[in-house]
């Protein structure tokens, strides 16, 4: 049998970690960004291309031999609408040239969130982003049903996890933990919200990629159960003896920030994520692979550890 070529697009901390869960798997690794550098969470072994995927040919080339495509392609957040749809336009038109297996990592951004989100869950975006993002997923399916490629979709609420930087509970709340900064909460310290381990995306994705009846499919990645953001700080301060101090960003505040600062402008229409629960429930993939969540205090353990040795390495 011929050794399986998996490449993923995207080198942040999602596609890093797909390609640690694809490591295990005895499978060839590529992994694709625009300068062809190697992440530090990148293992060593993957192959590292340079190329923009939005340009159709460079995306085919940089995938030529392809068993499965990953794409875990992430824009700057305030650039989402001009650049997202045609780096889609080249992954997709690699998926279907080389006729690989095609992975999209996605996100909760399209459903309705009154309630908890299942992979059922109405299709209601409360955002450009969301609206921006069911679009994209809807151009992934249709393709998959007239049989152009053979796809399936990874979904995830916000992520946390060892490499994870710019999420909620990236670098602004576990990062000034650890320097004994004040955290900076979104939205809310006490309503629900369910996040993502960044090691069970990575796995899910990997495990997406290889299995045939997965195909066609919508799947949410494991999810430990919600708890707040202020309960999820205090955990992680428990962690690295940390007493923290906690000041809650509010959608004014976030308003006012964005008239100076692109990225923060882009946050605020997002911001009913965290005033509100955001709460998942991830039962199918669960049931139907065993695809169970880290729990939370076993990933923050394995989060602050990495995020303390990443301080001492930027100092």
């Amino acid at each position: 049998m011929p050794r399986q070529t998996h490449v993923i697009f995207g080198t942040g901390p999602v596609g890093c970690w797909i390609a640690r869960a694809l490591q295990a798997m005895d499978v060839d690794v590529r992994a694709v960004n625009r300068n062809g550098k190697r992440p530090l969470l990148m293992p060593p072994e993957v192959e590292m291309r340079a190329a923009d995927v939005s340009d159709v040919s460079q995306a085919i080339a940089a995938s030529s031999g392809a068993t499965v495509i990953y794409q875990a392609l992430n824009p700057p957040y305030h650039r989402w609408s001009e650049l997202f749809p045609a780096l889609q336009i080249g992954a997709l038109a690699a998926a279907k040239k080389t006729q690989a297996r095609y992975v999209s990592i996605e996100n909760l951004y399209m459903y309705d969130p009154s309630g908890t989100m299942t992979e059922e869950s109405r299709i209601a975006p409360r955002s450009k982003k969301g609206a921006l993002r069911a679009r994209m997923s809807e151009e992934v399916f249709e393709l998959h049903a007239k049989g152009d490629i053979r796809a399936a979709a990874l979904r995830s609420s916000d992520y946390y996890g060892p490499g994870v930087l710019g999420s909620s509970l990236g670098e602004r709340v576990l990062g000034n933990l650890v320097k004994g900064k004040t955290v900076q909460v979104s939205g809310s310290t006490s309503m629900l919200h369910s996040f993502a381990y960044i090691e069970d995306v990575g796995r899910a994705a990997a495990f997406l990629g290889t299995r045939d009846e997965a195909l066609g499919g919508i799947w949410i990645a494991p999810h430990s159960p919600a708890v707040t953001q202020g309960e999820m700080v205090m955990r992680a301060a428990r962690v690295v003896g940390a007493n923290p101090r906690v000041s809650v960003l509010s959608p004014m505040m976030m308003r006012l920030a964005g008239l100076f600062v692109a990225p923060a402008r882009a946050n605020v229409e997002m911001m009913y994520e965290f005033t509100e629960p955001f709460v998942v429930d991830s039962g199918k993939i669960q049931h139907a692979f065993g695809l169970e969540p880290t729990s939370i205090d076993v990933g923050l353990e394995r989060t602050m550890r990495w995020y303390q040795a990443h301080v001492r390495i930027a100092e």
